[in-house]
């Protein structure tokens, strides 16, 4: 698995996208950052870049990288989720401003599939 993590990352960092096992199906991913990264996505997925997408993070430390504030009632589903858990929060940052809503909300699940994790 090591090569095939370290090739992932070559293509997300170089603005690709790529195909990889999550916690409840494949998807693509790429950098959350990289608004043409994000826009590859959607023309893949021949999606309207109204519809958002989630990130995933490989902890829950990560999470208040990305919005502006985490309600402890999320600390505490993160905790107790004993299956895949996707939670909106209010108050995106620091991500490509065409994967966050409107609304500027994010969904983000913490993943648990070792691929992602790493």
């Amino acid at each position: 698995m090591h090569e095939e993590i370290k090739k992932a990352l070559e293509v997300i960092r170089s603005g690709g996208v790529i195909l990889y096992p999550t916690d409840t199906i494949w998807g693509l991913g790429c950098d959350a950052t990289n608004s043409a990264a994000v826009e590859k996505i959607y023309k893949i997925k021949q999606r309207p870049d109204s519809k958002s997408m989630i990130i995933l993070v490989d902890q829950p430390g990560r999470i208040p990288g990305y919005v502006d504030e985490v309600p402890e009632i999320a600390w505490d589903l993160i905790e107790m989720a004993e299956k895949p858990l996707t939670i909106i929060f209010d108050g995106a940052k620091n991500l490509a401003p065409n994967i966050i809503a409107e609304d500027k909300t994010i969904g983000i699940r913490v993943c648990r599939d070792e691929f992602c994790k790493r």
